[in-house]
């Protein structure tokens, strides 16, 4: 299994992180004097070069003004695997 910021789901959640930035009208220095956080901490999730989990996704998406359930709900669609499109699980081979 491939890391996850080396995956298809990981750019479309970074391109939402982005667009959530962008149309709250914030510059990456401005989303991070909300967060209280160096600006290259948002330049670095933006670029995949760090991780983002849960809470701090809850926190970027509040200092963008989003409902983060909102964000993930039009997220969640581009992110889980249907049962077509999802890899097949590891274990045993028959």
């Amino acid at each position: 299994m491939e890391k996850s910021v080396y995956t298809a789901e990981y750019a479309a959640l970074r391109a939402e992180l982005r667009k959530m930035r962008e149309e709250a009208g914030l510059s990456q220095r401005g989303l991070a004097i909300r967060l209280d956080v160096p600006h290259s901490w948002v330049a670095k999730v933006e670029a995949g070069e760090r991780r983002i989990d849960l809470i701090e996704f809850g926190w970027f998406a509040a200092a963008c003004g989003a409902a983060p359930l909102a964000v993930l709900e039009r997220l969640l669609p581009k992110i889980v695997p249907t049962k077509a499109n999802r890899p097949p699980r590891g274990g045993r081979a028959k």
